[in-house]
Parts: C-alpha cells; sequence; structure tokens
C-alpha cells in the first residue's frame, strides 16, 4: 500500500522547516562550543565563516528539491533535476567537512568529484527527456536541418551524420565522463595510499597532474557534446530556456576544477608558499583548503541561481497524484543510468 501518509503536501514542508531549525540548535552551539575551545586562528575563523554559507546555502537547496517532490508531476524531467539539485549541498557540505579536517579532504571530494559527473549526465538526461516527450519524431527532425559542422577546436573533424547518429554521439560523449570520472577518482584514491599522488603539484612524476590533464580532457568533450546538441536543438528546446540551466551547471563544474588548477599553479609558481601556511600543516593542505572555502561561498550564490533556474513552478498542477513515498525514492533510482551504460556499449562501432 503506497505510502500517501494523508495530505503529507501539506505537513511535509512545515516539518523540514522544523527539522533544519532544530538541526540549527543543534549545530551552531557545538561550532560556537568549537570555536571557543581552540585558539582562533586563519583556519578555524575560514571553517566558521565558510559554516556560515553552509547554513545559507542548505535551507535553499532543499526546499527546491522538496518542492519538486511535493509537486513531483512529470517524473521524467523532475527525476534530473533534483538529481542536478542535490550538487549544490553536496558540494558545499564536501567542502566544510574537508576544510575542518585537511587530511581526509581526498576521501570525501571523491563523493563531490563522481557526483559532478552524474550532475552533467543527468543534464543531457533532462534534455534528451523533454525533446523525446514533446518530439516523439525527433530523429527525422534533426535529418530535415541542415548539416551542423563541429564547433572550435573540432571544426577540421568529420561531421556527424544528423539524425540518430548524432544524437548517439552526444549523449556518449556525455556519459563517457560519468564513466571517466569515476574511474580516476579511485585512481586518485589508491595513488594517494601509496604516496605518489601528491595533488596540487605540477610535476610529470606524479599520478595528480596526468590525472588532472585526463580528467580535463574528458570533462571538455562532454561539455562540447552538451553545447553541439543544443546547436542542433536550440530552436525546440528553447520553451525550457536551456540557456540559464546550461550555465548554472557549467559554472559549478567547471569554476570548482579550474579554481583548483589555477590554486595549484599559484603554489607551483611560489604565490602560496611553505611561509605562509597559518594553521595548515603545509602548503599543499593551504591550497585544499582555499579551494573548500570559496567553494562554500561559491555554493551560495550557486544555490539561488539554481532555485530560479530549475524551478518547479512549471510542474505545480491542479490534480496531483502519487504517494510521498514514490516521489522520495524516486531520485535515488539509477536504473536509467545502467540502461544508457548498456545501450551506449551495445551501440558502440556501430
Amino acid at each position: 500500500m503506497p505510502c500517501t501518509c494523508g495530505n503529507w503536501r501539506r505537513w511535509i514542508r512545515p516539518l523540514v522547516v522544523l527539522l533544519y531549525i532544530v538541526g540549527l540548535l543543534v549545530v551552531v552551539p557545538l561550532c560556537v562550543w568549537e570555536l571557543q575551545k581552540l585558539e582562533v586562528g586563519i583556519h578555524t575563523k575560514a571553517w566558521f565563516i565558510a559554516g556560515i554559507f553552509l547554513l545559507m546555502t542548505i535551507p535553499i537547496s532543499l526546499w527546491g528539491i522538496l518542492q519538486h517532490l511535493v509537486h513531483y508531476t512529470q517524473p521524467e524531467l523532475q527525476k534530473p533535476i533534483i538529481r542536478i539539485l542535490w550538487m549544490v549541498p553536496i558540494y558545499s557540505l564536501d567542502s566544510w567537512i574537508a576544510l575542518k579536517y585537511p587530511k581526509i579532504a581526498i576521501y570525501v571530494d571523491t563523493c563531490r568529484e563522481c557526483y559532478e559527473a552524474y550532475v552533467i549526465y543527468n543534464f543531457m538526461v533532462f534534455l534528451s527527456n523533454y525533446l523525446t516527450n514533446r518530439y516523439p519524431n525527433l530523429v527525422l527532425i534533426i535529418e530535415a536541418k541542415d548539416q551542423q559542422r563541429h564547433l572550435p577546436p573540432l571544426c577540421c573533424c568529420p561531421s556527424w551524420a544528423m539524425g540518430e547518429v548524432l544524437l548517439f554521439r552526444c549523449k556518449l560523449g556525455v556519459l563517457q565522463y560519468t564513466v571517466v570520472r569515476p574511474f580516476t577518482t579511485i585512481i586518485a584514491l589508491i595513488c594517494e595510499l601509496v604516496g605518489v599522488y601528491d595533488e596540487g603539484n605540477f610535476s610529470f612524476n606524479n599520478a595528480w597532474t596526468y590525472l588532472v590533464i585526463l580528467n580535463n580532457m574528458s570533462q571538455l568533450f562532454a561539455m562540447y557534446c552538451l553545447v553541439l546538441f543544443y546547436k542542433v536543438l536550440r530552436e525546440e528546446l528553447n520553451p525550457i530556456q536551456p540557456v540559464g540551466k546550461f550555465l548554472c551547471v557549467k559554472m559549478v563544474v567547471f569554476v570548482s576544477f579550474w579554481q583548483a588548477v589555477l590554486i595549484a599553479l599559484l603554489v607551483k609558481v611560489g604565490v602560496i608558499s611553505e611561509k605562509h601556511t597559518w594553521d595548515w600543516q603545509s602548503v599543499e593542505a593551504v591550497a585544499t583548503g582555499l579551494q573548500d572555502f570559496i567553494i562554500c561561498v561559491e555554493m551560495f550564490l550557486a544555490a539561488i541561481a539554481h532555485h530560479y533556474s530549475f524551478s518547479y513552478k512549471p510542474y505545480v498542477q491542479e490534480a496531483e497524484e502519487g504517494s510521498c513515498f514514490d516521489s522520495f525514492l524516486a531520485m535515488w533510482d539509477i536504473s536509467d543510468l545502467r540502461a544508457d551504460i548498456s545501450e551506449q556499449v551495445r551501440n558502440v562501432g556501430k
């Protein structure tokens, strides 16, 4: 029997607000107590300020997610949206924990990096599902369009045939990052355990440099495929205003990646040096802590942008059906990802 729980849409939002307030009453005193018992240095101040931004970010993100669950009327579109909205609180909480405990930063960052790839995939799913539902003959529509040449820097490559081939290759280009990123993250963990990772040090004698290059190439190609997909189907996608949504996803993913590379370069050229490690144990820990602190601040802005770009309002309908249990479970169901990977593997080479 479905867990409808009566008029759950009426009481679920006040309940979540109440739980958040209770959480604040527990967490804030603990943070203040932590500040009182420690000698307050730069590291501790940064952690506390980042925590303030975290406490502002979480309610904005969770409210957007909750509203989609309450008005869960188009699962094929809202499931990927909810997954995308989870990116901001995951990034923010992960960075705050890593800022507090630098020694475990690489391990908690694993979750963030894997979810990053998952978000890019879900944005592609969102666009694909919208087009498939609205245009059942999508392949024929693409085939009727003028040939789309590759964009720079791949403009010299042979164009992909308009139609099923282009759809398949764009989706494959995005999906490859969903596989590559977790794979390189696992390699990074192994390299860290055996002492050859050396995060933040640009040197061809460590694993970090090679993994950064590989991740960057994979990420850029995934984003390229998304841009190409949009360029071909811009007219059909206009009703859902994809540009703002794409920029939200792109900015979070790209900014976090490239600012980590920039901070590593600052360490390499000596701008961030061993002379100024403040409360951190090493210059590498300073670089990681700076990255985590900046992400905590950025995620507050990202939460606001996501709230408006991925609004629940288009999905509010008079006759809403479904149970709270079904709506909640839907966002954890990854059967579509497994099915997509299997389909792409079967079709590779065709």
